[in-house]
């Protein structure tokens, strides 16, 4: 007994972000041990811890950067294993532990009530619980719908049980941002370069990564209002940075690649169209790759790097700094050049508190991405460009590779594992401190001096 409060007593000293933080290390780490057993892999011969840590954390933090072809590497039981860790990773552990609570119709405590907040984002404990079964039972619908089209589709080709077990992976890894894929069956490593021309594999899977990286929050008011003037400021943000980063990153996909033979050169116009959406789409944290990413020309690198930061929204499967935290900026931006000294947007001010936050979590970001791309030049036989867009990949839990996370040094595996977890931890727990957290109490202040600025 006397253990028992201990432990109790313990759990309570832990921040709800410290739990959210101590919970995904723990899920990794069970990952990467059943991973490491021999049954997990195709073979019979276990890969190794490192490896099984790698996938494990790619897998929990939903990003999709591997060092095997998961349908080649692993066995029904390490893709079980994979599945399931996107499934909690995406999600939130929270609200695996909500469908429990949910299914034996226990109360919803107030120390569960604060956790679940955190897990996605908000910052209104009397709704939160409404907001979980939402969140529960709308992802489960939308990837059961997905997997009903993308199955009923691979039937009359691969049949039942290949259309079946393809249509429920790839719409979980789909929804989750999570970027994995088991067509390694068809071509090792090809991931959806098989499909680049199939319409139907390209929007599904589309379609689900948008949904997904919405934000649950989104998605409450969308099925609760259905009115775009009725709707908060930040849904109305989310909704408008996201079709502007669709049909800008399609756009500028398009005008970058549209000749390049490795990619779209040689597609009819309407394939090229499909596949500059679906690239940035995918791009913005999904991880799947119809195009070839070590093809793209340097142009297009730069391009996806820019929009794999941004990420989706707040409180979704998706990673990066988020939508309105770069739309935050560039408006702070705008505001400057036409010195205003505040943020307004659909004639709401934006506090200037959020601003700063704003721009200390993108200033992290950028400044982890570029000491990454640094270090795995540095310690890898990989060019700055691949190096950096690797870094960024795993920062932003998006996935995508220029085809180096093979010839990846120890070093670098571990400081991708290091920035994936981060990605997907890290940046949550800096903006909900920032989103939760008071302000620091001042107790003196210094004299104001000028400085030369520009």
């Amino acid at each position: 007994m006397a253990k028992k409060d201990l432990f109790n007593k313990w759990k309570m000293r832990l921040a709800p972000t410290q739990i959210i933080a101590l919970v995904f290390a723990g899920l990794i780490l069970l990952g990467a041990f059943i991973l490491s057993l021999p049954a997990a892999s195709r073979d019979g011969v276990s890969p190794g811890f490192l490896p099984a840590l790698f996938t494990a954390t790619s897998a929990t933090c939903v990003t999709g950067l591997v060092m095997f072809d998961t349908w080649t590497q692993w066995s029904g039981l390490g893709q079980t294993v994979i599945i399931c860790l996107i499934e909690i990773g995406g999600l939130g552990f929270m609200s695996a532990a909500s469908l429990v609570i949910f299914l034996l119709r226990r109360r919803v405590g107030l120390r569960q009530r604060m956790v679940m907040a955190q897990a996605l984002s908000v910052n209104d404990m009397a709704s939160v619980v409404r907001l979980q079964k939402i969140v529960i039972f709308g992802s489960l619908l939308v990837q059961l719908t997905g997997a009903v089209i993308l199955a009923s589709h691979f039937w009359p080709q691969y049949g039942p049980g290949q259309a079946i077990k393809w249509g429920f992976f790839h719409s979980v890894s789909a929804f989750c941002n999570a970027g994995f894929d088991i067509f390694g069956s068809l071509k090792a490593g090809s991931s959806l370069t098989l499909f680049q021309s199939d319409p139907v594999v390209l929007l599904t899977l589309g379609s689900l990564v948008v949904i997904g990286g919405l934000g649950f929050f989104v998605w409450e008011e969308v099925i609760r209002i259905h009115s775009w003037k009725k709707f908060s400021v930040y849904t109305r943000l989310v909704l408008l940075m996201t079709a502007v980063l669709l049909v800008g990153g399609m756009a500028g996909f398009c005008v970058l690649e549209w000749n390049n033979p490795a990619t779209l050169g040689d597609m009819p116009w309407y394939d090229k169209l499909l596949g500059g959406l679906f690239q940035s789409v995918t791009v913005r944290t999904a991880g799947f790759d119809a195009l070839g990413q070590g093809s793209l020309t340097d142009g297009s690198k730069a391009w996806s790097m820019v929009l794999m930061l941004i990420g989706g929204s707040s409180g979704s499967t998706a990673g990066g700094v988020k939508t309105v935290t770069m739309m935050v900026l560039l408006l702070f931006i705008w505001s400057r050049l036409r010195g205003k000294g505040s943020v307004c947007v659909f004639k709401h001010s934006v506090p200037n508190n959020q601003v700063l936050d704003a721009m200390t979590i993108v200033s992290i970001v950028v400044g982890l991405a570029i000491f990454g791309g640094l270090f795995i030049s540095a310690t890898s036989p990989i060019g700055f460009t691949d190096a950096l867009y690797e870094a960024v990949s795993a920062l932003a839990t998006v996935g995508l590779t220029t085809g180096v996370t093979t010839s990846l040094s120890v070093p670098a595996q571990i400081l991708i594992i290091v920035y994936m977890y981060f990605g997907r931890v890290g940046v949550l727990t800096l903006s909900l401190g920032f989103l939760m957290g008071s302000q620091a109490q001042e107790r003196f202040r210094y004299a104001n001096t000028n400085l030369l600025i520009g």
